[in-house]
């Protein structure tokens, strides 16, 4: 979806997250703390998102509402033709790409949450489209789109088993998919050249670990080329060099960090093009066209690029003059003659430029959220703290604008993934938190992706270990720099930030004052007894970093909040939605179950036209309507009313 540092963040992050009432706690805020900022600024429909330019360079594309569901919109450079192209009614577009005529946009998308997206592409002038992937109950995943093949595309298909991927090739002129390559039973990730011939096929091994294969053409046998242990970190081929012979692969073999590599496909030898002995590489950038490798990104407290183009040295310096914030160019057209540059800050909206390389300048587009414009938010820090065993953790504090920074309320937001990690920009959940008078803490905890294979696999069968304590250490960090009051601390998260919420009121009662939990599991033998049939060829990955129900059922049992639910205290409020797939709703079922029985203080909310993450802004804003009711309820922070459209009644179970 849209970057804005929503709550939808998912729990497996593999190959590719309110004239207003106040209550003001006591002695926190001084007089002087700034207007609350009603909830549907940050939770409605942003104005406008996601910028792209096409591929011809004549026109904008972006995400907007139309009839309160946001959509595709289409404008001319340097004119204000803006239209909507696209027709969803129900639910949310998040994510598009300009097909390279430059004439036709194409996007994904489920029904309800439900996971299983379809493919569909829109004609840009006349509206009409196309599901280019009309077959019931498969989940499509794109496998190559390239601008300067603008006439196809392959996209991977669940048709013939629902756990396994072929990759079939779409002509996207008439539509039609033709079988390209056949899974043969145990790839779960393919990369292709930039002549569209699938070359690589990723296999998660029965030991948790990665056989890379290739192949020399789509006709040729496919070899076993590298193998990397269960210990490396997540990784694999990202691309190929313009001339095919070589690929780039992101590794962490022989270094603790994930770096970037170029591979010999006939050899398996591999030379190094970026690494750092900490931080993982996390992407890199490439000319549209030509598929020249121009620079390397690593996320440390922040974004950072190192170039391997002077010339996009050169531009990302004068892009650095523009304004502040973390750059990221976002679209580039075919000749590679206008940007769309994006611009992330902590304490403001994203905001949206068109650079002209010709010209060394630039033209406002848009910012995302104008409206947060007139309220003045809260500034992200980066912060580190040694955890009990003394290893080094990272994370973010973001403490509210008007407010001594002395003992706040907190709320200690947990990200999903958990191999994932928490980064510094625009959050609309934290800036929320913030506006209402709490300081929040993100933690990346052991077990977080980003920060090289010794902390990822420090996180291995650490649910409810070490990767709790660095969360309960990080709480103690602000309590002793004075940041929080020790008596009002919440844990509010979801996905696993959910099951660490859950965690945290059932195995530590007295370490929080409440707790927030969205679509969190409860118990982890019926989780992974649960995943969806689509994550077959990666179930070992679960087993070596979560535990193997079949020989360490004890410790995943007792590590599953639901078995100590009678031990809960502080209050809990669980939202769910109804059509998750990935954490069903029996694991908040069965947790609000025991705890009732017991006598134990739970609200529980359920989504009937949600999955996992809620999409819907409706949904959205009744959520955070809840959470904020609750949170000032326990923790004393300031809390705008329920307004229309935000009752919650009808979602009560």
């Amino acid at each position: 979806m849209p970057r804005e540092g929503s709550r939808v963040t998912r729990w497996l992050s593999l190959f590719p997250a309110l004239a207003l009432t106040a209550t003001l706690f006591a002695g926190a805020v001084r007089a002087e703390a700034p207007p609350l900022v009603p909830r549907n600024v940050f939770f409605s429909n942003p104005e406008k998102i996601s910028p792209q330019i096409s591929p011809d360079g004549t026109r904008i594309a972006y995400l907007a509402p139309d009839e309160g569901v946001l959509n595709v919109w289409v404008r001319t450079v340097g004119k204000t033709d803006d239209h909507p192209v696209t027709k969803d009614r129900e639910r949310p577009i998040y994510t598009f790409n300009w097909q390279g005529d430059s004439k036709h946009v194409l996007h994904v998308q489920d029904k309800g949450g439900d996971e299983n997206y379809h493919v569909y592409q829109t004609d840009v002038d006349t509206r009409a489209a196309k599901d280019l992937t009309p077959y019931d109950s498969i989940r499509a995943q794109i496998v190559a789109v390239d601008p300067s093949r603008p006439n196809e595309m392959l996209v991977g298909l669940n048709i013939k088993d629902k756990r396994l991927h072929d990759v079939y090739r779409i002509d996207l002129t008439t539509g039609k998919a033709t079988l390209d390559t056949q899974n043969p039973g145990d790839v779960a990730g393919w990369t292709a050249d930039n002549e569209f011939h699938v070359r690589v096929a990723q296999v998660t091994l029965p030991d948790g670990g990665t056989e890379i294969r290739v192949r020399d053409n789509a006709s040729a046998d496919w070899k076993k080329i590298r193998v990397e242990s269960a210990s490396e970190t997540f990784g694999g081929v990202i691309g190929f060099t313009p001339d095919d012979k070589k690929a780039w692969l992101i590794s962490s073999v022989d270094a603790n960090a994930a770096r970037l590599l170029e591979m010999d496909p006939t050899t398996g030898k591999t030379t190094v093009l970026a690494e750092d002995p900490q931080y993982d590489v996390n992407g890199v950038m490439t000319h549209p066209k030509t598929h020249e490798l121009e620079a390397i990104q690593f996320v440390r407290a922040r974004q950072e690029w190192q170039f391997t183009s002077k010339e996009r040295k050169a531009d990302y310096a004068t892009l650095a003059k523009v304004r502040d914030g973390d750059i990221a160019v976002t679209s580039r057209d075919l000749a590679d003659k206008n940007w769309v540059v994006e611009y992330t800050m902590s304490d403001g909206p994203l905001y949206y430029y068109l650079y002209s390389r010709d010209k060394k300048a630039t033209t406002f587009l848009f910012t995302h959220r104008p409206k947060l414009e007139q309220y003045k938010l809260s500034k992200m820090e980066p912060i580190e703290f040694k955890a009990r065993d003394g290893r080094t953790i990272h994370g973010y504090l973001t403490l509210p604008a008007g407010a001594e920074p002395k003992h706040l309320p907190l709320v200690l937001d947990v990200h999903g993934g958990p191999w994932a990690r928490d980064t510094w920009g625009y959050n609309r959940e934290v800036q929320w938190l913030a506006n209402r008078g709490y300081a929040v803490l993100q933690i990346n905890f052991r077990g977080s992706t980003g920060y090289g294979k010794d902390f990822l696999n420090a996180g291995d069968r650490q649910w409810a270990g070490t990767m709790q304590t660095d969360l309960l250490d990080g709480k103690k960090w602000a309590i002793d720099k004075g940041y929080a009051d020790p008596a009002k601390v919440a844990i509010f998260g979801g996905s696993y930030g959910g099951y660490a919420t859950l965690a945290g009121l059932a195995f530590t009662p007295t370490e929080f004052a409440c707790g927030v939990d969205q679509f969190g599991p409860s118990n982890l033998l019926t989780l992974l007894a649960s995943i969806p049939p689509y994550w077959e060829p990666i179930i070992a990955t679960f087993k070596k970093r979560m535990g193997d129900p079949a020989t360490d059922k004890a410790m995943l049992e007792a590590r599953s909040p639901l078995f100590k639910a009678e031990a809960i205290q502080s209050p809990l409020l669980i939202a769910q939605g109804a059509n998750d797939v990935r954490v069903k709703q029996a694991e908040s079922d069965q947790i609000v179950a025991a705890m009732r029985k017991g006598g134990k203080p739970v609200e529980y909310l359920v989504f009937p036209d949600e999955g996992h993450g809620f999409a819907r802004p409706e949904n959205n804003l009744k959520f955070y309507a809840a959470a904020e009711a609750f949170l000032a309820k326990y923790l004393g922070g300031r809390a705008e009313p329920a307004g229309p459209g935000e009752e919650i009644s009808a979602l009560e179970h």
